[in-house]
């Protein structure tokens, strides 16, 4: 009988191991993985950037989160009928590699498939946290800053610029700055995310400077925080 109790034991300990390796690895783990370390992850999509054909292997940006933390998973393998499928609040377990580019850190080369489960984070307030070393422990994360005042961008002192520098056309990526605090910072609308006809792009183009706005977006990062901002609204 004490044998056979050990060998249950034994099976109960493995089957759990097995079923803790299926589920993924908690926020902690990831944050704690090296750079380049195969990481599985459980998490939910909040957004995704559009699907395209990268020389026949179909690829989608996800932008996940968990109650724990976020996850920016670039260029992940799918199908356009895939794709489809990741509407906001969809689970997906997802393997791929750890790695940094410009101080953003994303899962690369990575594939998933849909599981049960459904999840939409609400989006934090970060706004006290901006020019703080605090703010990086919310990178990927749906966050909202407030009362955010439209600053002049470019030589013209426009509102918002197509492209980094302004040499975009309708479809670039727009550019923007907003100050609080004294303090001035630049954000992006990727278009690939949100692109012209969508609610917030249009909402960009309608800016002028001295606005006071209230922001909704992702928390990506590029040579310091870089938010991708997928919802404009007067501020209050």
């Amino acid at each position: 009988m004490k044998k056979l109790f050990v060998v249950l034991l034994a099976l109960v300990l493995a089957l759990s191991a097995f079923a803790l390796a299926e589920g993924g690895m908690s926020y902690a783990d990831y944050v704690a993985a090296e750079i380049d370390d195969e990481i599985t992850i459980e998490a939910y999509v909040q957004a995704h950037q559009g699907w395209w054909d990268n020389n026949g292997t179909g690829n989608v940006t996800i932008y996940a989160q968990d109650e724990e933390g976020g996850y920016f998973l670039y260029n992940a393998v799918a199908t356009q009928e895939e794709a489809e499928k990741l509407v906001p609040g969809t689970k997906i377990r997802a393997t791929g590699y750890k790695a940094e580019w410009s101080g953003e850190v994303e899962i690369v080369d990575a594939t998933f498939e849909i599981i049960d489960g459904e999840y939409i984070a609400e989006p934090v307030d970060v706004t006290d946290l901006l020019g703080t070393d605090a703010l990086i422990e919310k990178q990927n994360q749906k966050v909202s800053f407030k009362g955010m005042t439209v600053e002049p961008i470019g030589d013209a002192g426009a509102a918002w610029l197509y492209g980094w520098d302004g040499s975009g056309e309708e479809g670039s990526d727009l550019y923007f700055n907003v100050s609080v605090n004294g303090q001035t910072y630049n954000f992006t609308v990727e278009s690939y995310l949100c692109g012209p006809g969508t609610e917030v792009y249009e909402a960009v183009k309608a800016l002028n400077v001295g606005d006071t706005i209230d922001l909704e977006g992702f928390l990506y990062w590029y040579e310091g925080a870089n938010p991708h901002i997928t919802a404009i609204t007067p501020a209050a």
